[in-house]
């Protein structure tokens, strides 16, 4: 009878393996925990892409000058590679100006980086400009301003994102004076010509990112004071909808024009500031994983690095407790045949 269980449990093993294939497992590495924050120093605003190489590629707000870069393989343990700028490259439409909130992405074999250029209360002059490189880690070449505020009527306007809808490019952008979206021109390095802007969102959001899953659409942003160190109110939130233009709703069904949402990431009694999320990305489970900032109860200078699983229920996201975890199982990295074979 032992032998039959045996027998049984092995063909179940081979169910769905092609023929000559071996099962996957995953490492024993791959189940380790990590705690918050994954970067413990100030990297406010992240971005992320996975890049051709196989690293992931993480941005930030220039805390440290001249928008930093890190790349990691596993999401967890990250290097710091450099800026997308220098003292002489760095964009100047704002001579001022600090570089905030960057938004990476890969657009017609470029790297393309979407950055922010303010002074704090410049919300007539500040605005959203473009660079371009070749490999992720830069050197990026500024290509200059898309708008300013004052050209494009939108009363600060910084925490732009980009995302491509049926072959159109598309910015959107705002804080706390409305979310608005407008389309770029084919390169993504400009407004497209006679290129109207509409409004999408109402004036409690800044640091929008859309995320397209089952035939939704998820606005997620952030709602609250980012910078006032341990007073600091950030909180991420979300709305959805079935166009990419809204309107985005809450679980009730109530606008987030009218300033409705769901609130994603709140404070706990070792982070506050729990805001401006990062893209969503997967692993090799296809988990879903956000990063964002926080400031440290036991450590409050600066925005660390934070990062959580997305979970789903119901075609919504969220994270377990609605607040960042200090300990959780890390992403799935990588997959082992048996003999331990790496599969990229």
């Amino acid at each position: 009878m032992i032998h039959v269980i045996q027998h049984v449990l092995v063909l179940l093993l081979l169910v769905g393996c092609k023929a000559g294939e071996t099962p996957l497992k995953t490492s024993p590495a791959d189940k380790e925990t990590y705690k918050n924050p994954v970067v413990n120093y100030s990297l406010p605003d992240p971005t992320i892409i996975k890049a051709n190489d196989g690293y992931f590629y993480l941005y930030a707000t220039e805390d440290i000058r001249n928008t930093p870069i890190h790349r990691s393989k596993d999401l967890v343990k990250w290097e710091y590679v450099g800026t997308a700028f220098t003292d002489r490259s760095r964009p100047t439409f704002e001579p001022r100006g600090g570089l905030w909130a960057p938004d990476i992405n890969f657009i017609n074999g470029k790297y393309v980086l979407y950055y922010s250029m303010s002074v704090w209360g410049g919300e007539w002059t500040c605005g959203i400009g473009v660079a371009t490189a070749d490999k992720p880690e830069g050197p990026f070449t500024d290509l200059g301003k898309l708008f300013r505020s004052n050209e494009i009527g939108v009363q600060n306007s910084i925490d732009q994102f980009y995302i491509e809808e049926n072959g159109r490019k598309y910015l959107f952008w705002g804080s706390f004076r409305g979310i608005y979206a407008i389309e770029l021109s084919d390169d993504g390095f400009s407004l497209k010509p006679g290129a109207e802007k509409q409004q999408v969102a109402g004036t409690a959001y800044e640091g929008v990112y859309i995320h397209k899953r089952n035939g939704y659409y998820y606005m997620f942003a952030s709602i609250g004071s980012c910078c006032e160190g341990l007073n600091s109110t950030y909180t991420t939130v979300v709305g959805r909808s079935d166009n990419l233009f809204g309107p985005y709703l809450d679980k009730q069904g109530k606008s987030m024009m009218e300033n409705h949402h769901e609130i994603v990431i709140q404070k706990n009694q070792k982070f506050v500031g729990t805001g401006h999320n990062s893209e969503i990305v997967q692993d090799k489970q296809g988990q879903n994983w956000i990063f964002y900032h926080a400031v440290s109860v036991d450590n409050p200078k600066g925005r660390v690095l934070m990062m959580d699983q997305v979970r789903w229920e119901n075609n919504w996201p969220y994270i377990e407790g609605g607040s960042p975890s200090l300990k959780a199982d890390k992403p799935v990295a990588r997959y082992y045949r048996k003999n331990k074979e790496e599969l990229t």
